[in-house]
């Protein structure tokens, strides 16, 4: 028992960090690999927490979806030194 909750304390803690380190490039993770340019931004402290908040849960997801846009930004600095 104690050992299943170690792996969900660990598996928070990572998503947690996650969450933190990845905050300045969170576009890549959600909108793809453009910037949003709206003015109504939501402060810095409340976009961070939500963010932490949101990758703690769903960082396996985040990472995937991360790996992606990753390719996909490879794929096109490829395509356009054609």
């Amino acid at each position: 028992m104690t050992d299943a909750y170690t792996f969900i304390c660990l598996f928070l803690i990572f998503g947690a960090f996650f969450g933190f380190v990845t905050y300045s490039k969170r576009h890549l993770f959600s909108e793809g690999p453009q910037k949003a340019n709206g003015p109504e931004q939501t402060s810095s402290l409340k976009g961070r927490i939500f963010w932490v908040l949101l990758c703690t849960l769903l960082w396996p997801i985040m990472a995937i979806t991360g790996i992606n846009t990753a390719w996909i930004l490879f794929k096109r600095k490829q395509h356009s030194k054609k």
